[in-house]
């Protein structure tokens, strides 16, 4: 598995003729299917595996990528590094676009001096009120 690894989804068959569906991680179709291959598994189908997104198209914040965002903005407090800089640090280290654009939106309000409680409350589905 390479470092640009994509997720397809297959359709097959397992060594025993048995059908089987799963999920492969590998930089193309051809070697997904080759993987897969080694493994014992006849391919029927291989597809890139659909991203999950939420109604207008863009993927949905879980509590883990909250959690995440929490746990490294904590150890860059700790480090001393200042909050709005903090902000951008995360941001530009998340690859999940909403999430970035959430970090980003707490940083624009608190350099320009909404106190983080305020800045977190404007976002009630990611932070609830024990944040």
């Amino acid at each position: 598995m390479t470092t640009d690894s994509i997720a397809f989804v297959w359709r097959g068959t397992d060594r025993n003729g048995q059908p089987s569906t799963g999920e492969e991680m590998a930089s193309s179709a051809a070697m997904a299917r080759a993987q897969l291959r080694r493994q014992g598994v006849t391919t029927k189908s291989v597809k890139k595996k659909a991203k999950e997104f939420t109604l207008f198209g863009t993927k949905k914040i879980t509590p883990a990528d909250i959690a995440i965002f929490t746990r490294q903005l904590a150890t860059m407090m700790k480090a001393g590094v200042p909050l709005v800089q903090a902000f951008t640090i995360v941001a530009d280290g998340t690859e999940h676009e909403t999430m970035r654009r959430l970090i980003n939106d707490l940083r624009t309000d608190v350099a320009s001096g909404t106190n983080i409680a305020d800045a977190l409350s404007k976002h009630p589905r990611q932070f609830d009120e024990l944040f």
